[in-house]
């Protein structure tokens, strides 16, 4: 499937570090461990190196996640990925396909949503779509019971998919009509292509012998739709989060005055600033339509302030 990249307005290319972006970073990580697995497990330079230790299973994620909550990082470990050796199936065939098509996806489709969201939000988004379409998978197959041919084993998941369909939701509402080539022939519309995904995972939910995650495309690609279409930033929440962790250890009592708490409402100055800069460098770059509601309330808020200050 190609994608007639058109480059949105961005700046002309300075260097390799320029072209640097959250994108290229997804790609490369998923490459290293595709490529780090297969070494690992011995299926190359088995001369040289057969350690015997699969990524695969070490870091998938497993339908029996509720009973073994201590494994709740492969609610995010799983989306990074792919097809390869598996001790558990070492007669298993492997699919080059499945890495191939999922990072083609994601770098056609991810550069313009980052484009739109920035570099770390990206990351976020991209993250909190992978944990999303994981735990819809768990619980479809907590719902679906044991396999319907009876093998003893435990489902696994691994893949980018649930991530990459978030990223495709989120371009198709941002650009509905942007044409894409379906095989690099077929123009279509980008609501066309999504109302072909959406027809194929909704067709294929309910086959149980299919080894295609279906239930986490939907789930990937409700949140990115969710996403575009609420203009959600995760920032706030991760901000905050990570404040929280920080205090931790610190808390104590102290002495309060009044000149302290005046002190502390300007305390988050540079923080706005920068923020403020950022918006506008998106404004520049990708026009004032491209605002989430946060980032619309953080010029208000700014203005709002600029305007006291005068007063």
């Amino acid at each position: 499937m190609g994608f007639q990249d058109r480059g949105y307005s961005r700046a002309p290319s300075s260097g390799f570090a320029s072209d640097w972006s959250a994108v290229n970073a997804i790609i490369v990580a998923n490459v290293a461990i595709w490529l780090a697995n297969f070494i690992l497990a011995g299926d190359l330079f088995r001369e040289i190196i057969s350690l015997g230790v699969s990524l695969n299973d070490v870091f998938c994620l497993r339908s029996d996640l509720p009973e073994q909550p201590w494994r709740f990082w492969t609610l995010l470990s799983y989306g990074f990925l792919h097809d390869g050796p598996s001790l558990q199936t070492p007669a298993a065939t492997y699919n080059v396909w499945h890495i191939v098509f999922n990072m083609l996806t994601l770098w056609f489709f991810g550069r313009p949503v980052e484009a739109i969201t920035g570099g770390g939000e990206f990351l976020r988004f991209y993250g909190a779509a992978i944990v999303v379409a994981g735990l819809a998978w768990v619980i479809g197959e907590r719902v679906a019971g044991t396999d319907p041919g009876g093998l003893q084993w435990t489902p696994r998941l691994i893949g980018a998919s649930g991530g990459v369909m978030a990223v495709l939701a989120a371009f198709i509402w941002y650009y509905p009509r942007q044409t894409v080539l379906i095989y690099g022939v077929l123009p279509v519309p980008a609501w066309a292509l999504g109302v072909v995904y959406l027809w194929s995972d909704i067709a294929g939910a309910g086959d149980r012998a299919s080894h295609v995650a279906h239930v986490a495309h939907l789930a990937g690609a409700g949140f990115g739709l969710l996403y575009a279409w609420r203009g959600w930033s995760l920032a706030g929440p991760c901000d905050a989060a990570g404040r929280w962790w920080a205090g931790l250890g610190k808390r104590r009592l102290r002495l309060v005055r009044p000149d302290d708490e005046v002190r502390r409402l300007g305390d988050d100055e540079p923080t706005l600033e920068r923020e403020v800069d950022r918006i506008l460098e998106k404004i520049a770059r990708s026009g004032e339509s491209s605002l989430t509601t946060a980032e619309r309330d953080t010029l208000t808020r700014a203005s709002r302030r600029l305007k006291d200050r005068r007063s």
